[in-house]
């Protein structure tokens, strides 16, 4: 499994790459593999807000449905369409293709709730999750 060391990680399982006052967001390695094949995925729309730890919608694998939780506080600045018309693109390619959402951060001082690279990779190894 990799985690690129550029992204900052959630114990919810998802990846944010900074950009500026934005972030690319999307699930990890570790998430896709557990959830295995991904049939479905269902995204906020453009202009929607999403606030840090809430719901922000759903992936459907073929064991269960799992709940996408927002890293940080944001509004939706774009989807990415061609993963929620081919789901799959999540399991073969996690960290580019697969990207979720591009959001607007509301508050930097939300990232430093988030872990590096090492840190997710331990979070992993270490727990039961």
């Amino acid at each position: 499994m990799e985690f690129p060391e550029e992204l900052k990680y959630s114990k919810e399982h998802v990846w944010l790459r900074i950009e500026g006052n934005r972030a690319v967001v999307g699930i990890t390695d570790f998430a896709q593999e557990e959830l295995g094949t991904i049939a479905a995925v269902e995204l906020p729309d453009e202009g929607d807000q999403v606030e840090q730890e809430d719901s922000m919608g759903s992936i459907e694998a073929r064991k269960t449905v799992a709940e996408l939780y927002a890293p940080v506080t944001g509004t939706v600045l774009a989807v990415n369409e061609e993963a929620v018309d081919t789901p799959s693109l999540l399991n073969d390619d996690p960290y580019d293709g697969g990207w979720l959402l591009e959001l607007e951060l509301e508050d930097r001082d939300e990232l430093k709730a988030l872990m590096s690279a090492d840190d997710y990779a331990d979070y992993v190894e270490d727990k039961d999750v």
